[in-house]
């Protein structure tokens, strides 16, 4: 079927399926198609693919189907894009990905597709995690550790790194509150040195610590981060309007007295959740 063809069959079409999306790519793709869709390669196109998973995750916590729908098939265009680029350039695609996932998901999980026992998700993880690792041929607990991807978020990185390295770790997180004091207090000592470099480094590791203070306390230190920045955001906004109804500009206005206002809010925060 030529591209003029395939053109004309998608646009007969009230409805369509992945087959579809693998189609609309490859046109776009093509001479006929788009000079931008054209020139793009892996590289180029990287950072969109970032960007439209973490609309995925907003949808996801804002708990918006709509978006949720929209986003996923903003993902799925980036499969199929990067897919087509791998088949133009002979080496595998779509069906070839497909085909690769689901030999996998059936071969980790011999619960389901063998006689393998693991009725709880403990057992579920743990047979996963040994499964990957002959796959991967991974013995040591070091090449787990440097498995993980150095492109993850820091914070996220760190957790998998402690939760990987469970043979070395504290034992509970009282011993991980003593080890924050210790490494708040070397970053004091860098601090008072001025050295930049030591700084850096001693800031790093106090929170490589609190990572590992959120793992045993079960805490997420993505999300608990991203939670404070969005109560700092809903703060900031309330004291901006706190100014901003006195006809004042808050670039304007010193410290001390924004701290005030800082107070003021937070204490009637507090104040209403106790009323709830």
């Amino acid at each position: 079927m030529t591209v003029s063809e395939k053109k004309m069959m998608l646009l007969k079409k009230e409805s369509y399926g992945v087959d579809d999306l693998v189609t609309v790519v490859e046109v776009l793709r093509s001479e006929e198609g788009c000079p931008w869709d054209r020139e793009q390669d892996h590289k180029s196109i990287r950072k969109d693919f970032i960007e439209e998973t973490y609309e995925v995750i907003e949808a996801i916590d804002t708990e918006d189907p709509k978006l949720l729908r929209e986003e996923l098939g903003d993902v799925l265009l980036q499969v199929a894009f990067h897919a087509q680029i791998e088949r133009e350039a002979g080496r595998f695609d779509m069906n070839d990905v497909a085909n690769d996932i689901c030999v996998k998901l059936i071969h980790r999980h011999p619960h389901v597709f063998g006689d393998v026992q693991a009725d709880t998700k403990e057992k579920v993880l743990a047979n996963w995690d040994k499964i990957k690792s002959e796959e991967k041929e991974r013995v040591t607990v070091t090449q787990k550790l440097r498995a993980i991807p150095p492109m993850l978020p820091a914070l996220m990185r760190a957790e998998k790194v402690g939760k990987k390295a469970g043979c070395f770790d504290f034992p509970d997180a009282a011993s991980v509150m003593l080890k924050v004091k210790e490494e708040l207090s070397e970053l004091e000592e860098a601090v008072a040195m001025g050295e930049s470099t030591h700084i850096e480094e001693e800031i790093g590791d106090l929170l490589l610590t609190l990572t590992s203070l959120c793992r045993k306390l079960k805490v997420e230190p993505e999300l608990s981060l991203s939670r404070a920045t969005e109560k700092f955001i809903d703060r900031f906004e309330a004291i901006e309007n706190e100014v901003i109804s006195e006809g004042l500009d808050i670039t304007q206005i010193k410290m001390e007295q924004l701290d005030a206002i800082w107070d003021k809010n937070k204490q009637k925060v507090a104040k209403n959740n106790k009323k709830c």
